[in-house]
């Protein structure tokens, strides 16, 4: 089967280059000829581990390319994948702007029947938009509208793809249900569920579960300050919850907040989804709530623990919103950099993948080659993202190395106990 891949972001290109993988014979599209051009050269434009390995495996055996031609890609295939950015607009609400453009792309270069797929998290809605411009535009050409939401972690994003938790077919029609099976058969024969449902519903699955993940990070996060508060352990607190299989311990996991290309702005797109409708999600508006602050209050908590921030250096270890990944957008970490400068503090930090991506946000920071370079002379540590380089740190080096034996961990990656232990001036996220 053709598949013409439209957008070679995160989504497309893990995507473009899994379907690949899976024997289909796919051509990526993107209007952007440096990108494209970068591609053909074997060089990946994000940090994922596994993924240059697929797209080079999946190049040299003749599945996998990449072009800026859009009209050939959609005249040669007949499943079209919508993987184009959807950014938030100032209200909240995400831009379909470019969803827009491909439909419109789709119905101009249509020369029988297609099956265009939205693999954008795009609302409710979105495909019924889509098929009023194939239906206004196509002539006689049949097409079918389906909706294939993505649930890719960013830092085991083909893993996720190989091996999901589930496959969501959103379709109006058999004809379609069947392309989409066959693309994804592989997954069928190792026994993926596949959940086949209507297009409206496929599309709010998507934003239902980041919401839903969101705010149980929300949660924690408030579980833990209740805990500082009262003197408890928001480890055993969370510990003892998840072992409730109703609630189960994935994202019951403290830190100063959620960040990424995912929970931020599906939050908001689902809250102002809701107000379109005339309704308020008040969990969902709650949650964002709650993250701004989670964020917000980090800098009184390193200050707490370093004291008067004017005149001093800090080291931070960790820029990406998650380890694994390179993506930045909406980072804790950059939220921590930005309030340490604004209080007066000059930064050194050290990230394993993201710093290129840093240094455009964050001219004035340090970059530095290592931990240990970044806490040189720096008057306190902050562990803003828990790579797991960070989880063994030479202790005593480090000590060492800054002016005071002082850290801040914002994702409880050490022990209080065994911190204090070592005569550390420590402090963590809900534990004493």
């Amino acid at each position: 089967m053709n598949i013409c891949m439209v957008g070679t972001g995160y989504v497309g290109l893990v995507t473009g280059a899994c379907l690949a993988d899976f024997g289909m014979n796919v051509v990526c599209v993107d209007r952007d000829a440096e990108k494209i051009a970068a591609l053909q050269r074997g060089e990946i434009p994000i940090y994922e581990p596994g993924l240059e390995a697929v797209v080079s495996r999946n190049e040299r055996a003749g599945r996998l390319r990449f072009t800026t031609d859009l009209k050939s890609g959609i005249e040669d295939a007949l499943a079209i994948f919508i993987a184009v950015g959807t950014p938030p607009k100032s209200d909240g609400s995400p831009d379909l702007t470019f969803v827009r453009q491909v439909a419109e792309a789709v119905a101009l270069h249509m020369n029988g029947y297609k099956v265009v797929v939205t693999k954008s998290t795009v609302p409710t809605g979105t495909g019924r938009m889509i098929e009023q411009i194939l239906r206004e535009s196509s002539g006689r050409h049949d097409f079918s509208v389906v909706s294939n939401p993505e649930f890719l972690r960013e830092g085991s994003a083909v893993a996720d793809f190989l091996r999901p938790d589930r496959v969501i077919i959103g379709a109006s029609d058999e004809r379609a249900v069947e392309v989409l099976k066959e693309i994804y058969s592989p997954l069928y024969l190792i026994e993926t569920p596949f959940l086949i449902t209507d297009v409206a519903s496929a599309e709010l699955i998507k934003y239902a579960s980041n919401g839903f993940l969101a705010v149980k990070i929300s949660f924690i996060n408030e579980v833990a300050r209740l805990c500082e508060l009262m003197g408890a352990d928001v480890h055993d607190v969370a510990k003892g919850m998840g072992l409730d299989r109703r609630i189960g311990g994935k994202f019951l996991h403290p830190g100063p907040g959620f960040g990424g290309s995912c929970f931020p702005k599906d939050t908001s797109a689902v809250a102002d989804l809701a107000r379109q409708h005339g309704y308020e999600f008040r969990i969902i508006e709650a949650t964002m709530q709650v993250n701004a602050e989670t964020k917000a209050r980090m800098i009184d908590k390193i200050a707490a623990a370093a004291g008067p921030l004017s005149g001093k250096t800090a080291a931070v270890l960790g820029l990406s919103f998650k380890p694994e990944t390179d993506d930045i957008r909406e980072s804790p970490a950059l939220s921590v950099v930005a309030d340490l400068e604004r209080a007066g503090a000059s930064v050194r930090a050290f990230d394993p993948a993201s710093m290129g991506n840093a240094k455009a946000v964050h001219p004035r920071v340090h970059y530095a080659r290592d931990a240990y370079d970044c806490a040189t002379g720096a008057d306190f540590l902050v562990l803003a993202t828990e790579w797991n380089e960070f989880r063994a740190l030479d202790l005593p080096r480090l000590a060492g190395l800054l002016r005071a034996k002082t850290m801040i961990d914002l994702r409880n990656v050490y022990d209080p106990r065994e911190m204090k232990a070592a005569g550390w001036h420590y402090a963590c996220v809900g534990r004493v």
